[in-house]
């Protein structure tokens, strides 16, 4: 029978474990419908990856999650929706009619866990951290991994001579994410058509944006 598991650029490489804390953390409104969020979302096997609360469509709250290998399809979506929507409507932090979206967190994802520094090491990220290091808040390049307590970020910005990767403390971290690259979306397709082969009863969909394979309802 079809599937609809999406595969992340990489594949189903193994994560530490859907318990892994997130580096990066909401604020206000989003926080409390994280704390609301993370544990319904764990107890069923995922990981919560982000809240974030706009005015799209009048007032609609995103829960981006993957499943721990990275991960997530339609029906995963639906199931944590389904499950969470009643523990966030019992608690009511949102003063108006909502969307809850369930969604994956998309090619261009947030990396939020420091296994995502190492899931995602040769593709190209943004980074912003929550106070200057060297007189930098912002970088952009390619992700080199982990190291210690920091992580790696290898520039195209930088002056003839001087050393080209830099080593950013992750607790300084306030926003990161991938960027859409010719080289990420090839190997998304790259991964899709590896588990194909490996299985072709499975039938594996590639996710194209953020909003793919949401599970939606309104409250």
């Amino acid at each position: 029978m079809p599937s609809n598991r999406t595969i992340s650029p990489h594949g189903a490489t193994p994560l530490t474990t859907r318990h892994e804390p997130r580096l990066i953390r909401e604020t206000g409104l989003d926080a409390r419908i994280a704390d609301l969020a993370e544990p319904v979302i764990e107890d069923l096997g995922y990981r919560l990856v982000r809240v974030k609360c706009s005015g799209r469509n009048g007032f609609t709250v995103q829960i981006m999650a993957e499943r721990p290998d990275g991960t997530i399809g339609v029906d995963d979506c639906e199931t944590i929706s389904r499950n969470l929507a009643p523990v966030i409507d019992a608690d009511d932090p949102v003063d108006r009619a909502y969307h809850l979206e369930v969604s994956s967190p998309g090619i261009d994802r947030p990396l939020v866990r420091r296994s995502d520094f190492e899931r995602w090491a040769g593709h190209v990220a943004k980074i912003e951290l929550s106070e200057g290091h060297d007189g930098r808040r912002r970088f952009r390049g390619v992700l080199v991994g982990l190291r210690d307590d920091t992580f790696g970020i290898r520039l195209d910005d930088v002056p003839e001579g001087t050393p080209d990767t830099v080593w950013l403390p992750v607790s300084l971290l306030s926003e990161a994410r991938l960027i859409m690259t010719d080289d990420l979306i090839a190997a998304s397709f790259r991964a899709a058509k590896k588990a194909l082969a490996e299985d072709p009863a499975e039938v594996e969909e590639v996710e194209e944006d953020e909003d793919a394979s949401p599970g939606s309802s309104v409250h």
